[in-house]
């Protein structure tokens, strides 16, 4: 899956760009790497919203244990790839129907985020469990959230484009063609909202998230890690 996004969305993260300044290395432009993803995989789904935000995803060569899904709603728009194994107790806390996969319970997990305030974001991801990563696209408040599960076993990444756009993906290498070095993983545990405007861990939330730059030989530029008692969690 892929989500793009320009910097009047989410400015890009000061880390990675000190990781592209760091070590130069060749980028291209997010219309290129949209094309590109388009190119290796004919069957894609892609959706373009304005002038700031295109969200791609494909079924081939998905993980039958982790499947990739998407939904729209109330101008929210969801990428999910993974299982929720707590999907069952969800739909009863928040009165959907059995019927509901995992896509749709994000959308109205964030609805409540959004429309019940102050329910902080911590909270929210916080009671979702299994392995999965989500974007999560607002429409209606330009507003970006991203998570990712707390073991890790879906990979995420993040960059940014030649032209100064976010990128999110669940292949590393596509990025790297786009983003050079200015390329990382994204932390497990963690989720990141243009609405909070930092990255955070989800389970200890005043839990500091930083960058530490990656060895030369790496494929990214940084890796991202959790302070204190949270690590452990976010790293296992």
């Amino acid at each position: 899956m892929l989500g793009v996004f320009s910097s009047s969305i989410v400015s890009p993260p000061e880390e990675l760009v000190a990781a592209g300044c760091r070590t130069p290395s060749p980028k291209t432009k997010a219309s290129d790497l949209v094309n590109r993803f388009l190119h290796n995989n004919p069957s894609a789904v892609t959706v373009q919203i304005g002038d700031d935000v295109q969200l791609a995803f494909t079924h081939d060569r998905e993980s039958i244990l982790l499947p990739r899904s998407f939904a729209v709603k109330d101008e929210i728009f969801c990428l999910f790839e993974g299982v929720l194994v707590n999907l069952g107790s969800l739909l009863q806390q928040y009165g959907l129907a059995k019927s509901t996969n995992e896509v749709l319970l994000v959308l109205e997990a964030y609805k409540t985020l959004r429309d019940r305030a102050p329910y902080p974001p911590s909270h929210v991801v916080g009671h979702l469990d299994g392995n999965f990563t989500f974007i999560v696209y607002d429409k209606s408040t330009s507003t970006l959230f991203v998570a990712s599960d707390q073991y890790g076993k879906v990979p995420l990444y993040w960059g940014i484009t030649g032209d100064g756009y976010v990128a999110f993906a669940d292949d590393a290498e596509l990025l790297k063609g786009s983003c050079g070095k200015s390329l990382a993983s994204f932390p497990q545990g963690c989720f990141f909202s243009t609405a909070v405007g930092e990255l955070r861990c989800f389970e200890n939330p005043k839990s500091k998230v930083t960058a530490i730059p990656a060895p030369e030989e790496e494929i990214w530029g940084a890796t991202f890690k959790v302070e204190g008692p949270a690590v452990f969690a976010a790293t296992k």
